[in-house]
């Protein structure tokens, strides 16, 4: 892989975010808020009665689609700040452009600007460092 910069990394998109993979999620982090899988506590908060994706699961898109791209364990690091929240039901895709090229301690590494996308609103965005195979 001879990645330059400006290249766009292939999209990896989440068809359709799944309340039942939030439960799990929320049982799996000991999550006592309910906003991730109690459908009437967000009714409140304007949500219509939907439950709000967890960090994680946000973050786990924006991974697979570094590791689609540059492989498993590729990834060495992450940091991204989250602007809205991902309801269930909903389509997001991760997306992600190269902003640097580098060799760190012998491996040749790619900085990339990444974003989580739902429609045309990104809702998640940071950088992350990939190790280039």
């Amino acid at each position: 892989m001879n990645p330059s910069i400006g290249d766009e990394i292939p999209a990896w998109t989440m068809e359709r975010v799944d309340p039942a993979r939030m439960r799990t999620m929320a049982a799996i982090l000991r999550d006592p808020y309910p906003v991730h899988w109690d459908r009437s506590a967000n009714t409140a908060r304007g949500y219509a009665g939907r439950v709000i994706n967890q960090g994680p699961l946000n973050l786990g898109y924006i991974v697979n689609m570094l590791q689609a791209w540059a492989g498993r364990g590729s990834v060495r690091r992450l940091q991204v700040s989250f602007g809205r929240p991902v309801l269930d039901g909903e389509t997001v895709t991760a997306e992600a452009t190269v902003t640097a090229i580098d060799v760190v301690d012998g491996e040749r590494r790619a900085t990339c600007e990444v974003r989580l996308v739902r429609a045309d609103e990104v809702v998640v965005d940071g950088t992350a460092v990939v190790a280039l195979g």
